[in-house]
């Protein structure tokens, strides 16, 4: 069974996001999946990701944050996209935590058993959040951040503009980020701080990263490794960020080394 969900967010925008999974007379544990920077629900292979999840015995969720800027698998809103900072992810990921404990089908779901997955800047933002909600039994990263203080580029520069422009490489927008998303983060530095989420996490935690990772640094991965014993580190050998990943994806199968990624989540997830 495969749904689409939207609920109202706590910041004036919907959040949208699917729920797939198998109906059996056993519930099934929950995955509540966070895309990162400049990504979607339906990026790439994620529906296929989400089908092996579901394939498998698990209630798969994964999430537009409210301020993606995305409608359809397109950038249409860069104002929105303007507007986001990290908090309001932690907030958007909080939304569909609580909804899920009042949904028409909680009946389907082991509510004792939900793992928070992310990737990239998505990983930071489940490694916060499930460090700070007491629901969350595992954490899976998959090429997560350890550090955003280390990404904002030139400072100076944004504050004198007021805003950054990035470009969408494969779109080639030029995609604005206010410097509300600086000062929202200088405001909430302590909050932010995913090392030091890292270290006080007591649940299973599994960190996947690719040993070619060019946006996000392999040496990210040891830096959350030795916060934490619970910490189960995986090197994925010759691939990058996306694990073979791209947008696109036309083909009906897993990319051989995204595949590889999820076979190493599922032995971890049924421990």
């Amino acid at each position: 069974m495969k749904r689409e969900i939207t609920i109202q967010g706590k910041h004036f925008k919907t959040i949208s996001f699917d729920i797939n999974f198998k109906e059996r007379d056993k519930k099934n544990p929950v995955i509540i999946f966070s895309h990162g920077f400049k990504g979607f629900k339906d990026w790439g292979p994620f529906n296929l990701m989400s089908d092996y999840f579901a394939d498998n015995n698990f209630v798969f969720i994964k999430l537009n944050f409210s301020h993606n800027g995305v409608t359809d698998g397109e950038f249409t809103d860069l104002d929105a996209f303007g507007k986001n900072n990290f908090v309001k992810e932690l907030d958007d990921l909080q939304s569909v935590i609580d909804h899920i404990h009042n949904s028409e089908y909680q009946i389907y779901m082991d509510l004792e058993n939900i793992t928070l997955m992310g990737h990239s800047r998505g990983g930071g933002i489940s490694i916060l959040k499930a460090s700070e909600e007491k629901r969350i039994t595992k954490l899976v990263t998959l090429a997560s951040v350890s550090d955003f203080s280390r990404r904002f580029g030139n400072i100076e520069k944004w504050q004198k503009d007021k805003v950054l422009y990035v470009e969408n490489s494969r779109t080639k927008q030029n995609m604005p980020l206010y410097y509300q998303f600086y000062e929202n983060f200088l405001d909430n530095r302590d909050r932010l701080d995913i090392l030091s989420a890292s270290e006080k996490l007591n649940i299973p935690f599994l960190l996947i990263h690719g040993s070619k990772d060019l946006v996000v640094d392999i040496r990210d991965a040891y830096e959350l490794e030795k916060q934490n014993p619970n910490i189960e580190m995986k090197v994925i050998p010759n691939t990058g960020h996306t694990f073979g990943a791209k947008h696109p994806h036309i083909d009906l199968s897993l990319p051989k080394k995204m595949e590889e990624v999820l076979k190493q989540c599922l032995n971890f997830l049924e421990k």
